[in-house]
């Protein structure tokens, strides 16, 4: 069979998403390892055997509703291309609003203490890192094989300014900070979202933290508060509907010039608070 007549067949199995084409093309560089543009020049090459079996068999794991990141094993985030696996949540453009907001607060030269909690594929970490290198970052992560993704993102980007440690939230982690950042569990267990898309095969511990979607952010502010410097700030990631409740929660353990901020489909997205100098 020819480039042609693979993606021809693969994108009637997609159908009817609209994005059936592009990602018969993207399966087919990975199977390939090739670029879009090697397919475009070469439509009648005739596929060896064997990549044509590996890329029936990605198409096959596309047609049950894996996600491209975990079929590809990477993900571009920031300006950063990492490594993912079903071990971390799948980093999304919109949380790229939270490191661009936790910039805004750290001065580009200064050596701030930076920490990012539940790090996952250590996305933020990184990216936050990678802009501010005068900077220490410390990232925790619950989960182990969670862990050794970030660790491995963080060597094969070169990042040398991170630590990460294995525990909840703050608990691992040694002295203050002036910027703590976190885009924890939010979404809760019966929300329907959970049944649906790229979320049936992420870790269940990434993207919930039980019955009301609340649990990780209250006990997130709560520590914070005693953790930050004089003037520290702490950033959240939250659902859409939930900005209301982020923000009382904020309020009620201390902080002060509290705001949300929207992402770029309008959403209510990242909720910050200061504590007072």
């Amino acid at each position: 069979m020819t480039i042609r007549s693979l993606l021809r067949c693969a994108q009637d199995r997609l159908a009817p998403d609209p994005l059936a084409r592009l990602e018969s093309e993207i399966l087919l560089c990975h199977a390939l390892e090739v670029s879009r543009s090697f397919l475009f020049a070469n439509p009648d090459l005739e596929v060896p055997i064997k990549r044509r079996n590996d890329f029936e068999a990605i198409v096959r794991r596309r047609c049950h509703g894996e996600p491209i990141a975990y079929l590809l094993g990477n993900r571009s985030f920031w300006s950063l291309e990492l490594k993912v696996n079903p071990a971390v949540l799948i980093p999304r453009p919109e949380t790229e609003l939270l490191v661009e907001l936790a910039l805004e607060k750290i001065p580009p030269d200064c050596a701030y203490r930076i920490a990012d909690l539940g790090t996952g594929s250590g996305a933020i970490a990184l990216a936050i890192a990678k802009e501010r290198p005068a900077c220490e970052v410390l990232a925790t992560e619950l989960s182990e094989a969670a862990l050794q993704v970030a660790r491995e993102n963080s060597q094969q980007l070169g990042v040398s300014n991170v630590c990460f440690y294995q525990g909840s939230w703050l608990e691992p982690l040694p002295g203050n900070f002036h910027v703590i950042v976190s885009n924890p569990p939010y979404v809760a267990m019966e929300d329907p979202h959970m049944l649906r898309g790229d979320c049936r095969f992420e870790p269940v511990m990434a993207l919930s933290p039980g019955s009301n979607g609340l649990e990780a952010i209250h006990q997130i502010c709560k520590a914070a508060s005693t953790r930050l410097l004089p003037g520290g700030c702490l950033l959240l990631e939250h659902g859409s509907g939930q900005a209301e409740a982020v923000r009382q929660e904020l309020g009620l353990a201390g902080f002060q010039s509290i705001l949300t901020r929207t992402d770029l489909a309008g959403l209510d997205r990242v909720s910050m608070g200061q504590i007072g100098k």
